[in-house]
C-alpha cells in the first residue's frame, strides 16, 4: 500500500502560516536570522521527497497558488535555481480536494469531491508510488484529523509566530508517532520525520 506523506514547513510553536496567511520561511527578515538562506541539502530533500511520489493532494484553498507558481517558474523562468523542482512538481499528477467547485481549471490536475477517507483510501490502495500533500492548512488538519497520514516531514523553522494557523487543532483524540529520523540544516531548519506507530 503506498504512503500518503506530509511535507510542511512549520514555526517552531507549531504554525505553518501567520494570521495574515505568511508561511513561516516567507516572515520578515528580521525575524528569521538564517532561514531563508539556501540550504543545498534540504533542497536535495525536498527533490527527493517529490521524486518518491508520483501523485500531489492539495485542498482547493492551496491549489490555485501552488500551481500556478509552478507553472510560471516552469513556463517563464527556465533558468531560475527553482525550475528542477518545479517541473517535477507540474508534471506530477495533482489532486484537488473540494466541496464547492464542479471541474479543475488547472492543468494536470482532478477534482476529487467525494468522501475524504474513502478517497485518500483508495488512491493509497492503487499501484504506484507515494502520495505527498503539501496543503493547505485546513485540509492537511482534515487529513490528521481523519488519521490519514502515514509519514510526517515536518520542517521545523528556527523562530516563533505566537499566533496563526496550526494543523493540529481540530483532533478528536490523541494519537503518537514514532520518529523515523531527525536531522539538521545549515540554514537552522530542523527536519523531523514521524510515521504511523
Amino acid at each position: 500500500m503506498r504512503k500518503l506523506k506530509l511535507q510542511v514547513f512549520m514555526s517552531i510553536d507549531g504554525f505553518i502560516a501567520g494570521l495574515e496567511g505568511t508561511a513561516p520561511d516567507e516572515q520578515p527578515e528580521a525575524e528569521k536570522p538564517s532561514a531563508n538562506e539556501p540550504d543545498e541539502k534540504l533542497d536535495q530533500y525536498i527533490d527527493g521527497t517529490i521524486s518518491t511520489s508520483d501523485t500531489i493532494l492539495l485542498g482547493r484553498k492551496m491549489a490555485g497558488g501552488f500551481v500556478t507558481y509552478w507553472e510560471d517558474v516552469v513556463n517563464n523562468q527556465p533558468n531560475s535555481p527553482e525550475y528542477p523542482l518545479a517541473k517535477k512538481l507540474v508534471d506530477t499528477p495533482k489532486i484537488v480536494f473540494s466541496k464547492t467547485l464542479t471541474e479543475s481549471t488547472w492543468n494536470n490536475t482532478t477534482l476529487e469531491t467525494g468522501d475524504l477517507a474513502t478517497a485518500v483510501n483508495a488512491l493509497k490502495a492503487k499501484a504506484g508510488k507515494d502520495i505527498i500533500v503539501y496543503g493547505g492548512g485546513g485540509f492537511v488538519s482534515s487529513l490528521i484529523k481523519a488519521d490519514l497520514i502515514d509519514e510526517y516531514h515536518l520542517f521545523i523553522n528556527p523562530h516563533a509566530l505566537g499566533q496563526g494557523m496550526p494543523i493540529f487543532h481540530k483532533l478528536t483524540k490523541q494519537f503518537n508517532l514514532k520518529l523515523k529520523s531527525a536531522s539538521a540544516f545549515k540554514n537552522d531548519i530542523a527536519l523531523l520525520v514521524y510515521e504511523r506507530k
